[in-house]
């Protein structure tokens, strides 16, 4: 009776004792005899290919090189058959291919993308010695602008380190640094050019008579250099619908003077003079002397007395005679009532007679 609980710590300690050696066994079983096993997408950050970056489990032998890298931000392509001669070769055997026919290789890269420079070097430049805003900036550089593409390694910003511009030529030299977490040297990069300001331009598209309307199609934005365009520029919506005044070139910046209100009366032009005061309102056939855009003053010519007078362009064909030219209107008027001419301004000059002004 006394033996049962030794019995049973001995057969806990054996079982204990298996339990322990089998998880062992495992673990060592994971740990050696685990099948090294294909990637279909490799992704490196260095210059060369090791033997841990085309497999899983790869043991010791991870750390062997055994590819050169893409270039910095593309991917290259290896067959299978090639990784699985190239890894036999450094004694790897038994690889799981999953029936892949090839595998991929990106090389990791930080880009900075030809605009994004461009537009980091204007913000350096804008508001120096006199230059605009950065986005009206045009800057020529010495070598053609591309993308610049660093190892993945450059984490740290783009600062500007140092800047040189010269306004009698317009020359600039700047240079940016980024940091990189695997050196005590940053990356440099250098720019040198020339910058020039531009400013929003309104251009025809075609050549202009005199006289000639512009329409919405007929005009279109470009940037051109400041100093080039000058002043008293005449923005798009100004110009449309606008008359030009004198002879316009395509590709000429349009200038407020160059352009201005259509007219309304041409010269020569057969129009309709009209006088309106309370209680009377009298029409008149006229020869305008002189072209006018709405609202000018013109010089027209009464068909019926052949007087001239002033009036204001006020629609198409038609001047409203100004309150001074009163008594002529009237004199006139009354050449055409007596004429009986113009029944329609008879009838309104005979309904308002009580109310019409008297001639001085």
């Amino acid at each position: 009776m006394m033996l049962r609980p030794a019995l049973f710590a001995t057969a806990l300690l054996a079982a204990t004792a298996t339990s322990a050696f089998a998880q062992t066994r495992d673990q060592i079983r994971d740990d050696v005899i685990a099948a090294p096993v294909l990637r279909a997408h490799v992704a490196v950050a260095g210059n060369v290919v090791r033997i841990g970056d085309v497999i899983d489990n790869a043991g010791p032998a991870a750390k062997i090189a055994i590819y050169r890298a893409p270039d910095l931000g593309t991917t290259g392509t290896l067959s299978t058959a090639q990784v699985i001669a190239t890894l036999r070769s450094h004694q790897v055997i038994g690889v799981d291919t999953r029936d892949l026919s090839e595998i991929s290789v990106t090389r990791l890269a930080r880009t900075f993308k030809s605009g994004g420079l461009e537009l980091e070097v204007a913000r350096a430049l804008e508001h120096k010695n006199g230059l605009g805003d950065a986005a009206d900036l045009k800057m020529t550089f010495d070598r053609e602008m591309e993308d610049v593409r660093l190892d993945a390694s450059n984490t740290g910003a783009l600062q500007m380190t140092s800047l040189r511009f010269d306004s009698r030529n317009n020359r600039f030299d700047i240079a940016f640094e980024i940091a990189n977490e695997n050196l005590t040297t940053p990356t440099r990069l250098r720019f040198t050019g020339s910058v020039v300001e531009t400013t929003e331009t309104a251009v025809p598209t075609r050549n202009f008579e005199r006289g000639e309307v512009l329409k919405p199609a007929d005009v279109v934005i470009e940037r051109r250099p400041k100093a080039e365009a000058g002043s008293d520029l005449a923005t798009r919506d100004r110009a449309v619908g606008m008359q030009a005044r004198k002879q316009l070139r395509a590709g000429q910046p349009l200038k407020l003077a160059d352009i201005g209100k259509p007219d309304l009366v041409l010269r020569d032009q057969n129009v309709t003079l009209t006088f309106e005061t309370a209680g009377l309102y009298l029409t008149i056939r006229g020869k305008a002397m002189e072209s006018g855009a709405e609202g000018d003053v013109v010089n027209v010519v009464n068909l019926q007395s052949k007087r001239t007078v002033a009036g204001v362009v006020v629609g198409r064909g038609q001047v409203a005679i100004a309150t001074p030219e009163l008594p002529v209107v009237a004199e006139a008027s009354a050449t055409l009532l007596s004429n009986d001419t113009t029944a329609s301004i008879a009838a309104t000059a005979s309904n308002a007679s009580s109310v019409a002004p008297k001639a001085e």
